[in-house]
């Protein structure tokens, strides 16, 4: 593993399996959200991610296949292992549930693109028709066996109630009878010792002619079996004995089909939880905003508004405002990460993230960061949070480190990550600090990455003189106490100490002595950190406003930009209709001149007309600057076949080649044909040709606005019949925005309703579909969910 139990202890991973099982729909998959442990092979790691991404991408639409109703089936595959064993109708009726959502979801699968992986892990799902059809056709919705299970067991229940109908019907005369109604407490047939017996007065023993088979507690009550119905009862039990033999051989039958298929079913619940495990990650991912970082092989950590998931999560529900976003930085060339600062101002937190966000990319599930975070995955994870003081082992809470810290020694590598809290306290500070000095340069040695905690000023120093370690400070405003919980790189962050008690009301003689036993030295050397780290807070804000008032800038430059653009685009557009308008006014005065010409019989024109029309060619010389430029978008054709598209330069339209004439080209546009060179034509890349159609190539449909049901009844009807009702009806509720609808289809052999389902799973507008509740119809109805 890459870390022990009492590291995931420490990061409380058991509590993230929690959070994640509780978003499985299907019993395996919620034990497999249980067991879920960091995986080993970044292969594995890389593929799970993936398939998560695929079920976000579903979700995001609105999709994702129905799994619930799907059991845990271990326990009974492995107790019908051995020859002979029976299975309980209630447990044959989890393994036909079970079949049919794993049914459901092939199909399901089926309908979606057959490249991604979990669609490509859903046909590993084995169908099996002769056991599922066997218990279908065997075990009721309520676990009892069915009288269809089998020829016999049908005859002879139906002989049962037969026998049992003329029991009653005698026993009923008897109690009706004018002569024997009054030895009677009350009209009542009951049952004794499974024999039908009546309530016979004490009183009245010995004058109806029978065996007592009960008294009751007064003793005024005898239940008597008439002899009259003797031969019936006899008769009645031996029925029954008959009827359990057959229900024995019908479940060791049944039980034999299962374990001859136990090797496939217990596949097809090994995919199907972990389809489940991969859409529980995927809601999981979506509630805390989660995303895959970049996996890069260099030895970086670079999680950019990292949040804790845990910190989140209030009381089942999650809230991004619980939980600060902390950048976690080290660069390939940073070996160790030294964080400092006051208490309470997420120095354990940050640590703590880094563990269990690593964790979790190791176990392919989503982390809450910006998705430009990159991550190497460290192959091995060493965690020291918290006391390691055991009073049994006779171990302080100095050893118990020292022992922790002995163990990473001799394991640490290139592909190590370290967390040490609160290094080197639980001695003499200056040891303790020595000590820690020592241990950090082995580690740098081994090549591991190291982050850890301190409040001692010479592990700071100690980290500010090396070139591999560097220091971080914990944000904490001084003014009110409040952490902010992230992280300045750079400088070492100030313990704070005495600003905190000042700050919550301590003695100020108290302050005073302590400043004296601090010494003058380290009180000032206290000062000029938080003076640092204020400063530092404040080039911070003055970066960030300075990069906000960039982004403005860029973003007011961007929308002046664009408001030119759509200035010079509204000039064009005036121009061209002002060119328009003139050209067309100008056209109406030929026209007119040219009726003013034809009624002149003189051949000689007057010398007005000429004036006029030179004065319209001298204005159609003045609008050609002002008419519009198009642009050509293609290239000149150098090949042209008949039927192929082209765009007219100059009008800017699409056309239809009809006939080639050399350099010219006879078009089609909008009806009417006209000839243009070829130069005056663009090519389109890819080449286009025009598409034939039948007749007038236009389909209408009429749609009649009516009240439309959410049900759809398909009982007896043939399995061709039904589905064309069922795709009219499917149709119908798309069109009238139905978001679910009922197919009512009966039990029966099963035939017509596996016949629905595998037209709903092909339905593109059927976003999931599922057996009704047991109260409201079980399998005799199927729910669909429809798309918006």
């Amino acid at each position: 593993m890459i870390c022990n139990e009492a590291a995931l202890q420490r990061l409380e991973y058991p509590r993230l399996r929690t959070l994640l099982a509780g978003q499985t729909q299907s019993e395996p998959g919620y034990l497999q959200a249980e067991q879920l442990a960091p995986l080993l092979d970044q292969a594995a790691v890389e593929r799970a991610l993936t398939e998560v991404d695929e079920a976000v991408r579903w979700l995001l639409d609105g999709q994702a296949p129905s799994l619930g109703g799907c059991w845990d089936l271990s326990a009974l595959l492995e107790s019908v292992r051995a020859e002979g064993s029976l299975l309980a109708a209630d447990d044959l009726l989890k393994i036909a549930q079970s079949l049919r959502v794993m049914g459901d979801c092939r199909y399901w699968f089926k309908a979606q693109n057959q490249q991604l992986s979990l669609a490509q892990l859903a046909t590993g799902i084995t169908t099996l028709p002769e056991l599922q059809r066997r218990l279908q056709g065997s075990i009721g919705s309520r676990g009892e066996l069915l009288d269809s299970a089998s020829f016999e067991l049908g005859d002879l229940r139906y002989q049962i109630r037969q026998t049992r109908s003329r029991i009653k019907q005698q026993l009923d005369q008897l109690l009706t009878g004018d002569r024997s109604s009054c030895l009677f407490q009350e009209r009542l047939i009951t049952t004794r010792n499974n024999r039908y017996v009546v309530p016979l007065k004490s009183d009245c023993r010995g004058q109806l002619k029978g065996f007592v088979q009960d008294e009751s507690a007064s003793g005024q009550t005898l239940y008597l079996e008439p002899s009259q119905v003797l031969e019936g009862n006899n008769r009645l039990q031996q029925l029954a004995r008959e009827e359990q033999r057959e229900e024995r051989r019908i479940l060791l039958q049944l039980a034999e089909l299962v374990r001859r298929d136990a090797t496939l079913l217990h596949k097809n619940q090994t995919l199907l939880a972990q389809i489940d495990l991969r859409f529980a990650a995927g809601r999981l991912s979506r509630h805390y905003h989660g995303c895959r970082p970049e996996l890069v092989e260099n030895s970086v950590i670079e999680l950019k508004q990292a949040r804790h998931p845990l910190l989140m999560e209030v009381e089942g529900y999650f809230d991004l405002s619980a939980a600060v976003a902390v950048d976690i930085l080290l660069e390939e060339n940073c070996q160790a990460l030294v964080i400092s600062g006051p208490n309470t101002g997420g120095k354990s937190v940050a640590l703590k993230t880094l563990g269990l966000l690593l964790l979790m990319v190791r176990s392919g599930l989503h982390i809450p960061c910006h998705s430009d975070s990159r991550l190497h995955l460290y192959q091995h994870l060493y965690v020291d949070i918290g006391d390691e003081q055991s009073i049994e082992e006779s171990l302080s809470t100095f050893s118990g480190h020292l022992l922790k810290v002995r163990e990473i020694l001799e394991h640490a590598d290139a592909e190590t990550l370290v967390l040490l809290d609160e290094a080197g306290t639980g001695t003499d500070p200056a040891e303790g600090a020595a000590l820690v000095q020592a241990v950090l340069d082995q580690l740098c040695q081994q090549g591991a990455k190291t982050l850890l905690t301190t409040h001692l000023g010479q592990l700071k120093h100690f980290a500010h003189e090396q070139a591999a370690i560097e220091n971080a400070a914990v944000d904490f405003d001084s003014e009110t106490l409040a952490p902010t919980y992230r992280l300045r790189y750079g400088i070492p962050g100030a313990s704070s100490a005495l600003t905190t008690a000042r700050r919550l009301g301590l003695p100020k003689q108290v302050i005073q002595r302590a400043v004296q036993y601090l010494g003058e030295e380290e009180h000032d050397h206290s000062l000029l950190l938080s003076r640092l780290n204020a400063r530092q807070q404040e080039l911070d804000a003055e970066l960030l406003q300075v990069k906000q008032s960039r982004l403005e800038a860029d973003t007011a430059q961007q929308l002046r930009k664009q408001q030119l653009r759509q200035i010079k685009e509204k000039k064009q557009e005036i121009l061209a209709r002002a060119t328009r308008q003139a050209e067309e006014l100008i056209t109406a005065t030929e026209a007119r001149m040219k009726k003013l010409r034809k009624r002149k019989t003189d051949p000689v024109l007057p010398r007005h007309f000429v004036d006029e029309r030179q004065y319209l060619s001298a204005a159609r010389e003045e609008l050609k600057p002002f008419k519009p430029k198009q642009k050509r978008v293609g290239n000149i054709p150098v090949k042209l076949e008949v039927g192929e598209l082209v765009r007219i330069s100059v009008l800017g339209v699409e056309a239809q080649v009809e006939r080639l004439h050399g350099a010219s080209i006879e078009l089609l546009v909008g009806g009417k044909r006209m000839r243009q060179p070829l130069e005056a034509l663009e090519q389109f890349e890819p080449r286009r040709f025009a598409a034939t159609l039948n007749g007038s190539g236009q389909v209408s449909r009429k749609v009649v606005n009516r009240q439309i049901s959410t049900e759809l009844k398909i009982i007896g009807q043939r399995v061709d019949e039904a589905l064309s009702q069922l795709e009219r009806f499917i149709d119908d509720a798309l069109l009238n925005n139905l978001q679910q609808v009922e197919i009512i289809h009966g039990a029966g052999e099963g035939i017509l309703r596996r016949a629905v389902r595998e037209h709903l799973a092909g339905e593109q507008g059927v976003t999931a579909f599922y057996a009704a509740p047991i109260e409201l119809g079980g399998d005799n109805i199927t729910i669909a969910e429809l798309s918006n």
